[in-house]
């Protein structure tokens, strides 16, 4: 069951145990399991992170914030979390929120100022960008639209 698991994707030790537990195995045989699985590394919290901060940065364009939710959602330990994070770099964290709020920008054309402006925030607070940033960010964006230039 745990090999077929790890077929269909990469999983934490957490959500491997999970579903050992729904299956009504015992906790000692899934521990046995999982420690024999973690000894030859197919189960590998540490790299599961790291692949999943990479792999939701670049499809997803989420920020520190929302890896770490996503990652503590799948019962990865704080400091596993923390060490796959410091490689986050901000400028490139800026950088990926500047062009998600472009690609949103062309999408609300000829909306007023401040409901584009509430618009992003949002898309970008659910993607886990902080208030300042964000707002820097937008405002940026919304300065050089020539429908918002002042004469």
């Amino acid at each position: 069951m745990v090999l077929r698991q790890l077929a269909i994707g990469p999983r934490t030790r957490h959500q491997l145990a999970t579903k050992l537990s729904d299956r009504g195995c015992a906790d000692d045989v899934a521990a046995q399991v999982l420690n024999r699985m973690t000894e030859v590394g197919l189960v590998d919290d540490q790299s599961f992170a790291e692949m999943m901060v990479r792999s939701r940065q670049e499809t997803k364009g989420l920020a520190a914030p929302a890896l770490r939710h996503e990652l503590r959602r799948k019962g990865v330990a704080d400091e596993v979390i923390e060490g796959a994070l410091q490689d986050v770099d901000p400028h490139r964290e800026r950088a990926q929120a500047e062009e998600l709020v472009a690609k949103r920008l062309r999408t609300m054309q000829g909306l007023d100022r401040e409901v584009q402006t509430r618009r992003l925030a949002g898309f970008l607070a659910r993607k886990g960008y902080g208030a300042g940033v964000s707002y820097e960010v937008i405002r940026d964006a919304l300065d050089t639209l020539p429908e918002h230039r002042r004469d």
